[in-house]
């Protein structure tokens, strides 16, 4: 379940977390969220480090899918080519606050840097 902030002002960053929210039985392998990235898509977080393209991406972020069993958006700052978003996200055993940092190319998603306490991650359920 996706609850707080509004992302209205970017439904590509609406459907962004519809899909990390709505649980792994609905998503695909990753069919729900490639369309919402570039073609020269690329990653950078704390436990994958950085990564390009899509494919690889949508493969790594099902584990979070699977153990993520609420993402409560606190604070969105939105434009037209980027966007900054803080959120909490309830693991099965802890809540864990991630940051995430978008530029967009167009309506599709071209970077995304995410911050996050990856040992308090890990500790709560995050795979």
């Amino acid at each position: 379940m996706l609850t707080g902030a509004t992302l209205e002002k970017s439904p590509t960053l609406r459907r962004y977390y519809e899909v990390l929210s709505a649980g792994a039985d609905r998503y695909e392998d990753g069919r729900t969220l490639l369309p919402l990235l570039s073609e020269d898509f690329v990653f950078e977080g704390p436990i994958a480090g950085r990564i390009a393209g899509g494919d690889r991406f949508a493969h790594g972020v099902r584990g979070f899918i699977e153990a993520v069993h609420d993402i409560t958006v606190l604070q969105a700052v939105v434009t037209s080519d980027a966007a900054a978003v803080l959120y909490d996200a309830k693991l099965p055993d802890a809540t864990v606050r991630f940051s995430e940092f978008f530029v967009f190319d167009g309506d599709r998603i071209r970077e995304l840097r995410i911050q996050y306490n990856a040992a308090e991650y890990l500790a709560g359920g995050g795979h």
